[in-house]
């Protein structure tokens, strides 16, 4: 299936706390989007990877992802080689998205920093023809390389380069946050009795909200996304531009 999006996260969660809402903005004018999560996150405090899976795949049906995959790497212990970028570059030539979104340049958490540094570098090796990779079907896969690479805030703030507006999404994105009940704080949550983590207080998703209200009002808008990008952005009109 090809993707026009297609998001990659270091983590199952990564993506809802960071670019949902971009990807339902574009959902919603037609266009195919999906995630590609790097590891189960069998590193965390809270919860099970059979249970994150679970909570992934509620997630996708709540945003309507078109798809979405685990490439089961390593929690923690995937690098930056050539064994992780072919798997990647696999996903990247599958979806053939014209857009790859991928986790913070750097961040508290050192997977995402590296994820970051993964997939860029994997997007740039899938549109070498010759390297080769194979499909699921054992096919040769054709070389591949998106239009454009972004990489969304986290935890840490970086200064965007760009921000969507996700105002009329907000309570969507908050619904596939809560769709992960062992990781954030929930009323029902079964995991109550887990021990806390940084993520897993009622201040966290506060935190996640005013920084989407700030991304928002910087753009004169309610809700906001932000993106660092790569190279120079180019428009073909200025009224692209809010």
């Amino acid at each position: 299936m090809k993707l026009d999006i297609l998001a990659f996260a270091s983590h199952p969660d990564d993506a809802e706390l960071g670019c949902v809402g971009t990807l339902l903005a574009h959902k919603a004018q037609g266009k195919k989007v999906g995630v590609v999560d790097l590891t189960r996150g069998e590193l965390g405090t809270r919860g099970t990877p059979e249970i994150r899976a679970q909570e992934a795949a509620d997630s996708a049906r709540i945003l309507d992802l078109d798809a979405r995959e685990n490439l089961g790497l390593a929690d923690g212990f995937f690098r930056n080689d050539e064994e992780h970028q072919r798997k990647v570059i696999q996903a990247v030539r599958k979806y053939q998205p014209e857009i790859v979104l991928m986790n913070a340049i750097h961040d508290r958490h050192p997977d995402h920093g590296r994820g970051s540094h993964l997939v860029s570098e994997a997007c740039f090796y899938s549109g070498l023809r010759r390297i080769k990779t194979q499909d699921e079907n054992g096919e040769e896969q054709q070389a591949w390389r998106p239009k454009a690479v972004y990489h969304y805030i986290q935890d840490r703030f970086i200064s965007p380069d760009l921000v969507v507006d996700i105002t009329p999404y907000w309570e969507k994105k908050v619904e596939a946050i809560r769709a992960f009940k062992t990781q954030f704080f929930t009323q029902d949550s079964p995991n109550n009795d887990e021990p806390a983590t940084y993520i897993s207080s009622p201040e966290f998703l506060r935190f996640i909200e005013a920084r989407a209200l700030e991304l928002g009002h910087a753009i004169g808008t309610t809700y906001g996304e932000g993106f660092t990008r790569e190279r120079f952005i180019g428009v073909k009109n200025l009224f692209d531009l809010i």
